[in-house]
């Protein structure tokens, strides 16, 4: 089992990015550890491996600024490492430098077909009317996010709503060079299939995390409002004030689930509460239901303290060190390469290229 995940590096990580993702990757990361020791203790192999990657080379099909990107790829290893990402049980490294990634994309590109891309719904979403004034990137970026997972030989992939029909085009283009390049496959000794089909692992609770000042719209670094966020870097102060001031309606809260509908605001501050404590919106209206928002936001402030402060706390001093963050995606990147080298001497191998 081969767990693999990219992120956007982007700056201003908030709530959101922590339980929408990087947390999920920690729980991973911590259960993947958990099994290879069971399976070790029972006489086994210690098979199961997680990689996870920064995608700067996604974060180029749309215009950027080469410093911001730089720092904000430094910002989000020191969060990551933060968060519980170890990067001595975990492979994390950052897709530029591992340059099978793009290699393997533009091998792919051949089974990949035009009509499968032009159906990508982010892809009409970001292009708007706009489409011939796009990057090629934009355009092709799917195919090299199958080339992420595929590189690795990866068995299950995480995914949120958005990404599912990535994944699914993935697998399409997988099960296509699988078909197109059966013979060489099975002369190469492959049993059928060069390519496994990557499954997805779908995130948990908490997964979309709205705004503190709107509850129809996600929390988004790029909304004007900083309380519409808690950012991984707020001191206590800070986050105290912004979920003190969160938007919410004049009712108390209510004793069951159903009576969160149609009230925005308030399932948010329900589901942040859950998330944060590991426990489900049924079980904090037991303990809140009929309460006001002041007594509810005092236990919120609490508890997010409590649990982001540490984090980011962690994460200033790490973005302290540069080199120590260097040197964790450099080592990851030697990791990866190894994985990604074996893959392209096959690939390379099974098209029917002349190599050294």
């Amino acid at each position: 089992m081969r767990v693999v995940s990219g992120i956007q590096p982007t700056g201003n990580l908030h709530l959101g990015n922590y339980l929408g993702a990087i947390r999920n990757w920690v729980r991973m990361q911590d259960e993947m550890e958990e099994a290879n020791r069971a399976q070790a203790a029972a006489g086994g192999s210690a098979d199961k491996q997680c990689l996870f990657f920064l995608a700067d080379l996604h974060a180029i099909s749309m215009p950027h600024d080469p410093g911001e990107l730089k720092a904000a790829t430094l910002e989000m290893t020191a969060a990551l490492v933060a968060c519980g990402i170890d990067p001595k049980r975990s492979i994390l490294f950052n897709q530029a430098q591992v340059p099978a990634h793009t290699e393997l994309q533009w091998l792919l590109s051949g089974t990949a077909r035009m009509g499968w891309l032009n159906r990508m719904t982010q892809w009409k979403d970001k292009a708007g009317k706009n489409r011939e004034g796009q990057s090629v990137a934009l355009f092709t970026y799917p195919v090299l996010q199958a080339a992420d997972v595929l590189l690795y030989q990866a068995t299950h992939v995480p995914v949120g709503e958005d990404q599912k029909q990535h994944l699914e085009l993935a697998r399409d283009i997988a099960q296509k060079f699988n078909n197109d390049f059966g013979k060489s496959i099975a002369a190469r000794g492959h049993a059928g299939a060069y390519f496994p089909q990557p499954e997805p692992l779908i995130q948990g609770p908490a997964t979309r995390v709205m705004s503190l000042r709107d509850g129809a719209k996600k929390m988004s670094k790029s909304d004007p409002s900083d309380y519409s966020r808690i950012n991984l870097t707020d001191d206590a102060d800070a986050i105290a004030q912004k979920v003190r001031k969160a938007k919410t309606d004049p009712e108390p809260l209510p004793s069951e689930e159903k009576g969160l509908e149609q009230r925005p605001e308030a399932d948010n501050l329900v589901g942040i509460y859950a998330a944060l404590e590991g426990s489900s919106k049924a079980q904090v209206l037991t303990q809140f239901g009929g309460n006001q928002f002041s007594a509810f936001k005092a236990a919120l402030v609490d508890l997010s303290v409590a649990k982001l402060g540490p984090i980011g706390a962690e994460m200033k001093r790490l973005v302290q060190d540069p080199a120590y963050i260097d040197s964790v995606l450099a080592n990851g990147a030697e990791r990866a390469n190894v994985l990604a080298e074996a893959t392209m001497r096959d690939v390379k191998d099974i098209i029917g290229f002349i190599r050294r």
